[in-house]
């Protein structure tokens, strides 16, 4: 007996610890040239950190290095850690995994704020309180709804394009309820218009737009002129309930597609944006887009 545990004690006293064997460039993406952050491993036996080969396959369904196809793996969306390679490298390199982790959490943190470079998806026009479906396939759109995801935000500015800005001054926030992913990387994305905004600067990230924004609010008022804005929203109320009810057909169909005409608000100052029922109103009237963008620039729904 003696004789066995020296042997196993001589035996434990020569064989190298798996931080001798292995070095961080063992352990590195080969996208990124960085220590693997979750990472994943394809059908055909490639190792990524999970975002660089969602990147990779945003923009082709194969692999980044043999060219593989993983158009089933995509389709599946099952991007299962590798457990076996997160235990190695918390067993030989916990200090640096540690320092990795950081840097992505000041990355999401980053990407969480939503008034500096907050991502702009150049699109259609969008207004306080009215569904915006959109559907997203490309690339520079699916990072950017993906990490908006992430980070727990779910929100990003849409904006209508303008020629030599590459996008309005004004626009809207938007936030996502829900996400329906197709078997080909596209998506059904549900939102809906939160606050209005104006730009403040222009900005690019990973090839989306992106931009330093500052809120709107209605300019509140009192005594006789909230009277006057009382009487001017009950009038303009019943003028929307009648068209509502006594449209023509094409009329009928396009109220059909954005739902019905919302109820009207107690208090009509509650909202920093007006009342949802305005913005329906002008989401659903055949108005040009440049007078839609000036009614989401103006301090007051009056105008």
């Amino acid at each position: 007996p003696v004789d066995n545990e020296e042997e196993t004690a001589a035996a434990k006293y020569t064989q190298p610890c798996l931080g001798e064997l292995l070095s961080i460039s063992d352990l590195e993406c080969s996208l990124c040239i960085r220590m693997f952050f979750e990472p994943v491993t394809t059908p055909c036996g490639h190792t990524f950190c999970k975002e660089c080969l969602e990147r990779c396959l945003d923009h082709r369904p194969s692999c980044p290095l043999c060219k593989q196809s993983l158009r089933e793996y995509l389709k599946a969306g099952n991007y299962s850690p590798t457990v076996l390679l997160q235990d190695i490298l918390l067993a030989t390199f916990p200090a640096q995994l540690a320092e990795r982790r950081e840097l992505h959490r000041a990355e999401m943190a980053e990407l969480s704020n939503l008034t500096k470079n907050i991502p702009i998806f150049v699109c259609t026009m969008s207004f306080p309180g009215i569904a915006c479906p959109l559907h997203v396939f490309e690339p520079r759109y699916r990072l950017m709804i993906r990490r908006c995801q992430e980070t727990g935000t779910r929100r990003f500015g849409m904006c209508i394009y303008e020629n030599g800005k590459s996008f309005a001054d004004y626009g809207c926030m938007l936030e996502i309820r829900q996400i329906e992913l197709l078997a080909d990387g596209r998506s059904l994305v549900d939102t809906v218009g939160r606050r209005r905004f104006r730009v403040l600067s222009r900005g690019h990230r990973d090839g989306y737009n992106t931009a330093d924004i500052e809120y709107l609010e209605d300019k509140k008022v009192a005594g006789e002129e909230l009277q006057e804005l009382q009487c001017l929203h009950e009038s303009t109320y019943r003028l929307a309930q009648r068209l509502c009810q006594h449209g023509d057909l094409a009329s009928r169909h396009v109220l059909m597609q954005h739902g019905p005409l919302p109820e009207k608000e107690e208090d009509i100052q509650a909202s920093a944006d007006g009342p949802t029922w305005c913005w329906w109103l002008i989401s659903v009237l055949p108005l040009d887009p440049s007078y839609q963008l000036n009614l989401i620039s103006t301090t007051s729904l009056r105008a």
